[in-house]
C-alpha cells in the first residue's frame, strides 16, 4: 500500500503543469543562454522551467540566482513563471531566467523598477567568452615560447 501511494505522488510531482490565461512574456539572456519567460497573475509561486519545477531543473544556489528578483519585491507566493531556456550552461541559465523574470516583473508592474535597477538585476550582462585567434592555443594563450 505504501508504494501505491509514493508512487502516485512522484506522478504528480511528473506530470506536466500547463497554465491558462493571459500572461506577461518576457526575454532575459547571458552568454549564449536565452531565457523567455511568462508571468501569470494570481498565482501559487509555481516556477516551471523546461517543464520541469525550478528545484529539479537548477541546483539551490543557482534556483536562489534566478529567484532574486522575487525575493527582492517580497513577492515569492504572488505569481506563476513558465520559462523555456536554452544555451550555454546551467549558472548562465539561471542568470537569463533571473534577467527573464526581472523583466516581466517591470513590465507588470512599473513602481518596482527602480528597486531592481539599484541592485542591477535589469542590466543584462553582456560578457562573452572571447573568440580563439589563429595561431594561439586559446583566445589569448601563446604556445610556450623556445630560445632554441
Amino acid at each position: 500500500m505504501a508504494e501505491k501511494s509514493t508512487i502516485k505522488k512522484e506522478e504528480k510531482e511528473n506530470e506536466e503543469i500547463k497554465f491558462r490565461g493571459k500572461f506577461i512574456k518576457a526575454i532575459g539572456r547571458r552568454k549564449t543562454s536565452s531565457a523567455q519567460a511568462r508571468l501569470y497573475k494570481d498565482g501559487r509561486g509555481l516556477i516551471i522551467v523546461n517543464g520541469l519545477k525550478i528545484n529539479q531543473y537548477f541546483s539551490e544556489g543557482e534556483m536562489a540566482v534566478a529567484l532574486q528578483p522575487l525575493k527582492l519585491i517580497g513577492r515569492l507566493k504572488d505569481f506563476d513563471f513558465s520559462v523555456l531556456v536554452r544555451g550555454s550552461g546551467k549558472s548562465a541559465q539561471a542568470e537569463a531566467v533571473r534577467h527573464a523574470i526581472t523583466r516581466a516583473l517591470v513590465a507588470f508592474d512599473k513602481e518596482i523598477r527602480p528597486v531592481l535597477r539599484s541592485k542591477g538585476l535589469l542590466t543584462r550582462d553582456a560578457r562573452k567568452t572571447e573568440r580563439k585567434k589563429p595561431g594561439l592555443k586559446k583566445a589569448r594563450r601563446a604556445p610556450q615560447w623556445s630560445k632554441r
